[in-house]
């Protein structure tokens, strides 16, 4: 599995960003690609501790969570339409290159933090190891980047 982690895997994910025009068609979902864009950054921000989600769960919906939170970073694709948190939902409009560039500075800022060994626990599904962060927050960006078709 890739990990924004490994520099190539990196370079990758920021060259498939860089042909992403504002006027490519999601093959799924509702969001255009600035609202993508800006989509992606959020994870990235919870992750970097420059957020944080306002949303409250239970114990029981915890307990749910808990058997997905493998699926966040193994090897399998995630599935189309999967539900986000509300934070995460984007739905007012938003300026293209503004948010490839925002995204991108995240992006690089998140792969340069390989030393580090202590990272925020999720909002919603706890604690991640590095590794765990790294291929999440990759398999998060390709996941997004398919749904554009880049």
């Amino acid at each position: 599995m890739n990990t924004l982690f490994n520099a190539s895997a990196t370079e990758s994910i920021i060259s498939r960003i860089q042909t992403l025009t504002e006027n490519d068609i999601a093959i799924w979902g509702k969001m255009d690609a600035a609202q993508m864009l800006k989509h992606c950054q959020g994870p990235l921000n919870i992750a970097l501790g420059h957020e944080k989600l306002n949303s409250k769960i239970g114990f029981i919906q915890k307990t749910i969570l808990s058997f997905y939170k493998t699926s966040l970073y193994n090897d399998k694709p995630w599935k189309k339409n999967l539900p986000t948190a509300k934070e995460f939902v984007i739905k007012s409009p938003h300026i293209f290159l503004t948010e490839k560039e925002n995204l991108i500075l995240l992006i690089e800022e998140f792969s340069k933090k390989t030393e580090v060994q202590t990272w925020p626990d999720h909002p919603l599904f706890g604690y991640f190891t590095p590794e765990q962060w790294g291929k999440m927050q990759y398999k998060h960006l390709h996941h997004h980047l398919t749904q554009f078709n880049v």
